[in-house]
């Protein structure tokens, strides 16, 4: 077993997301971290707060920055955050005199924070994607067998004959309703964190609010009254609906692997994985693959619900835990979607013959 199986060498074939996982690679995040301190300069350069040269400075001198990762890595370690060595070797590529002016006014947590936010919002739109896609399938599955008489069952025992679309309907409907929670989620999501040392952005003087605003409208972002460095509900509640929709999804999965069961016999699958030792079999893989990810993130979200106790201004302990978990909630929902795309095409229900 891996540490991770969302970039193990074989255990991401089945588990992971590569489109999604490249949000979390060491790439994206330096990239974002780096169009933070470039909107960052060319704000404050907007605003006056740093001279319009050093704002063209910093801005033509980041594109081609190619950090130290080693020196990341072992600054890290004493810091506790990338961010102080990243500005020393922006400030580095930068040079006199205009270096000295890259992160003024910020903190390691607007960095860090705005940058998290410029990758998950490309995430978010391959998830709403993949739902819209998803939904389409489940429609085109009713066209097509939603009038297959199949056994109900409640409570594991065999009930009475339903038509396929009641069940097909169930896991339709909920992608739905995530469908619109996405929208609210993506408009949470989508600020930025900015508030220097303590929230306050007391280097900038009045000019705080303006700088806030041109910072955001280069990102893309909604400008806030505030930072929110303590108040973390935005991520937890993004957490929350990645756990409802890989739940979902992980219902559609249980029902698929029970009817799929050679005892019951209600639905056929048209590929799945082989065994070892038995070749006739036709194990419901995919099905599989989508509870146990539903499970993973039902589990990493009482984690993210641990972060939201920050303690005063800023908690070095509650943030470093999200860090770990909610990259992977995010690759894992990613993952169950692109899973049920592919496990649905090879579904077809089997008329229930009435013999219970």
């Amino acid at each position: 077993m891996a540490i991770t199986p969302f970039e193990h060498p074989f255990l991401s074939g089945l588990l992971g997301d590569d489109e999604v996982a490249r949000q979390f690679s060491i790439e994206a995040e330096i990239a974002a971290l780096v169009r933070f301190e470039t909107a960052l300069a060319e704000g404050e350069a907007a605003e006056g707060v740093i001279p319009v040269a050093a704002g063209r400075a910093i801005a033509d001198a980041l594109v081609a920055f190619e950090p130290d990762l080693p020196r990341l890595a072992e600054e890290t370690a004493r810091d506790g955050v990338v961010v102080p060595e990243l500005v020393r070797q922006l400030r580095q590529a930068v040079g006199q005199p205009h270096g000295a002016h890259v992160h003024f006014g910020a903190t390691s947590q607007d960095a860090i924070d705005t940058g998290l936010v410029l990758r998950l919002l490309p995430a978010l739109d391959i998830l709403a994607d993949r739902i819209d896609g998803l939904i389409e399938a489940l429609a085109g599955l009713d066209d097509r067998q939603g009038k297959v008489p199949v056994m109900a069952h409640t409570r594991m025992q065999a009930a009475i004959p339903v038509a396929a679309s009641r069940m097909i309907e169930s896991w339709r409907d909920p992608l739905v309703r995530h469908r619109s929670r996405l929208v609210a989620i993506r408009d949470q999501v989508g600020v930025l964190h900015f508030g220097g040392a303590a929230g306050t952005l007391e280097k900038l003087g009045d000019k705080g609010a303006e700088v806030a605003e041109e910072v955001a409208v280069w990102l893309g972002l909604r400008a806030l009254s505030r930072a929110r460095h303590s108040e973390r509900d935005g991520f937890a509640e993004l957490a929350s609906f990645l756990s409802l929709l890989s739940g979902s999804l992980g219902k559609m999965g249980q029902d698929i692997a029970l009817m799929a069961q050679s005892e019951v016999g209600q639905i056929r699958l048209a590929s799945g994985g082989g065994s070892s030792a038995m070749p006739h079999k036709v194990n419901p893989v995919g099905a599989e693959v989508l509870v146990a990810l539903a499970r993973f993130n039902a589990t990493l979200v009482s984690g993210m619900h641990q972060s939201l106790v920050h303690e005063n201004e800023r908690s070095g302990a509650a943030w470093t835990l999200e860090w770990m978990l909610l990259p992977q909630m995010v690759v894992a929902t990613g993952a169950a979607l692109r899973t049920a795309a592919a496990l649905l095409p090879s579904i077809e229900f089997v008329a229930d013959k009435g013999k219970r």
